[in-house]
């Protein structure tokens, strides 16, 4: 383990965050919380916002999947995401749910604002993102998919998103892979 070269709990605290932040929208697994709090804090993501039903720490199941990431990612809860998504959007922020809708962007299409905070949106794993969440959003972004079915697990699209949203960043302040 000492040769991947981690931040300790205290550097990653003190260490330059990815101005982007998830916003788990009525999540029904406290699992799937917990594996995306492992995603935000692999990617050095500002914040995680849980609302409405998701479940919040010290959960169990959070916990057990999280590895410990609920103490080291910000985090806090709000009773109703569309307030909470009017509010981000008019501090500044953009606003986009991972929904598939007639006007969504597939995923790899989408770019990052330069300058701006970016809230990712998740939702509950059978209803998707609540249409009022969706209707207060800039957008809604898609994964393609080329099966039969026509879902991912949340925590599993959640990931993808991230981790392609993050690779189209190219995060100045990110260490150097050891990977060549």
């Amino acid at each position: 383990m000492a040769e991947l070269n981690r931040l300790s709990p205290t550097e990653f605290a003190a260490a330059k965050k990815i101005p982007v932040s998830l916003l788990l929208d009525d999540i029904r697994s406290a699992n799937n919380v917990g594996s995306l709090f492992r995603t935000a804090d692999c990617f050095a993501l500002e914040h995680v916002y849980l609302c409405g039903i998701t479940a919040t720490p010290p959960h169990r199941d959070i916990l057990k999947t999280a590895l410990g990431a609920t103490e080291t990612v910000s985090w806090s809860h709000h009773e109703d995401a569309e307030v909470l998504v009017k509010k981000l959007k008019g501090d500044g922020a953009q606003v986009q749910c991972l929904e598939q809708t007639e006007q969504s962007t597939f995923l790899k299409d989408f770019v990052a604002p330069a300058g701006q905070s970016l809230i990712l949106v998740v939702g509950n794993e059978v209803n998707g993102v609540n249409q009022a969440v969706i209707d207060a959003a800039d957008g809604t972004l898609e994964i393609e998919q080329f099966g039969t079915k026509h879902s991912l697990n949340v925590a599993v699209a959640g990931g993808m998103m991230v981790y392609w949203i993050i690779a189209s960043i190219k995060p100045l302040n990110a260490p150097p892979s050891n990977h060549q």
